[in-house]
């Protein structure tokens, strides 16, 4: 029997199709895909460019400043998300003042080598795209 494009389409949501623009992953994808997503990960992967740091609890004080260039907003936005996809927990710890700490789960420890194999690749490849850059740039009418 020969499937109709309406069934394909249901068939591939059910089986997580990024390509389809319906599919959950792709939200995911794009979750994941998030630079300060990707630093977050790594830091709290235990920073290591190899992903293969011993992963750390750390306050948020700490991500402010190893995360060179994030704001309170986006810091705690990016905090919270993580949280809701069960790649990081938050624990608060009842002292004075209050200790806030945050840690990959088992599933955010699972992506964060694909992560820092991402970020080890833009920091690798960095002079190479700036000089395509620069070349593409001085060809006339681009």
């Amino acid at each position: 029997m020969t499937a109709t494009a309406a069934q394909r389409r249901a068939q591939a949501k059910v089986e997580y199709d990024a390509f389809l623009a319906v599919c959950p992953s792709r939200q995911l994808l794009d979750r994941v895909a998030d630079k300060w997503v990707t630093l977050v990960l790594c830091a709290l992967g235990g920073g290591s460019d190899a992903g293969y740091g011993e992963p750390r609890a750390m306050r948020y004080s700490e991500l402010a400043r190893q995360l060179a260039g994030v704001s309170q907003k986006m810091l705690t936005q990016t905090l919270r998300t993580l949280e809701r996809d069960g790649l990081i927990t938050r624990t608060v710890t009842p002292t004075v003042p209050v200790t806030v700490t945050y840690e990959l789960t088992e599933l955010g420890a699972s992506l964060r080598q694909a992560v820092a194999t991402l970020k080890i690749w833009a920091q690798t490849h960095m002079d190479d795209v700036l000089a395509h850059r620069a070349a593409y740039d001085e060809v006339p009418g681009r």
